[in-house]
C-alpha cells in the first residue's frame, strides 16, 4: 500500500491535505480514485490507513480512518559525514534514512572540496526513503558546519564512532559490543581527515575510533558499513 509523509496532525477523521506533487502522485501516477486507501505517518502519531474522499485537477483530500501502528522512534542514531560529491551524498542520506540514522549531519573538514548541497533535495530523499520502508519518522538533515565547530559543542553524552583508517583502530564489530545509549558515526572526506584533526579527534574522552576492515573505502560505502555494524552491535537490529 502507498505510504506518504504528511506534516498535518493524525486523529481519526482528520483531513489531510496532500503536497500538490502528492496529489499529482497519487491521482496521476497511481490513479487513485475516491475511496482507495493509503497510509499516512507524520513522525509524531503514528500511522494511519486513510482514504481519498476529494480528487481534483487543483490537489486531494484524505480522510484518517484508523491508526494501524502507534509511533515509534529510531535508535539514537546520528550520522556526521563530510560532504563529498552529490550523487555520493545523497546515496548516503538514503541508505542512512533505510538504516534508522536519526540526523544526518553535514560537516566540512580540512580536505573537503564540495562547499554547496541543496538541502531541500536531500530533505526529499530522506522522505521518500522513509516512505518505502516503513518507518515511522523522516530522519533530520542537518547545515553543514565546520568539523571543529561539531567538536566544540560536541554532547558527551553521546558516543561519536570515529571510522579511522589509520589502520591502528580495533575493529568496528569488536569497538562497539556491548555499547548503548546515543550515538553518532563519523565518516571523512574522500582525501581522509587531516592529521590535525585524527589527533584532535583520537584525544577526546567520547571518540571511539574503529576500523572499517583493510580496504580504504569511499565515504558512501564507509557510512552504509558503520551503520550496518552499530545496527548489529548496539541498535534496533536486536530488538
Amino acid at each position: 500500500m502507498i505510504r506518504l509523509f504528511v506534516p498535518q496532525p493524525l486523529s481519526k477523521d482528520a483531513g489531510i491535505a496532500p503536497t500538490q506533487e502528492q496529489s499529482r502522485y497519487l491521482v496521476q501516477v497511481m490513479r487513485l480514485g475516491v475511496g482507495d486507501e493509503i497510509l499516512v505517518f507524520n513522525g509524531t502519531d503514528g500511522e494511519w490507513r486513510a482514504s481519498l474522499v476529494d480528487a481534483g485537477k487543483r490537489g486531494c483530500l484524505l480522510k484518517a480512518e484508523e491508526q494501524t501502528r502507534e509511533q515509534t522512534t529510531p535508535p539514537d542514531l546520528d550520522l556526521v559525514v563530510a560532504m563529498v560529491k552529490r550523487g555520493r551524498v545523497e546515496t548516503i542520506v538514503e541508505k542512512a534514512a533505510e538504516l534508522g540514522a536519526r540526523r544526518v549531519r553535514l560537516t566540512v573538514t580540512r580536505r573537503t572540496n564540495v562547499d554547496y548541497m541543496k538541502l531541500a533535495r536531500l530533505d526529499a530523499i530522506a522522505m521518500e526513503a522513509a516512505e518505502q520502508t516503513g518507518r515511522l519518522d523522516v530522519p533530520a538533515i542537518l547545515d553543514p558546519e565546520k568539523l571543529d565547530k561539531i567538536l566544540d559543542g560536541w554532547d558527551e553524552s553521546r558516543r561519536l564512532v570515529f571510522c579511522d583508517e589509520g589502520g591502528d583502530a580495533k575493529p568496528a564489530i569488536e569497538a562497539l559490543a556491548g555499547t548503548g545509549g546515543p550515538a553518532a558515526i563519523l565518516i571523512g572526506p574522500e582525501g581522509g581527515f587531516a592529521p590535525e584533526e585524527r589527533e584532535r579527534l583520537r584525544a577526546l574522552p567520547f571518540v571511539t575510533p574503529v576500523s572499517l576492515g583493510p580496504r580504504i573505502l569511499r565515504a558512501d560505502t564507509a557510512a552504509i558499513s558503520a551503520m550496518t555494524l552499530w545496527q548489529a552491535a548496539a541498535g534496533d537490529w536486536r530488538a
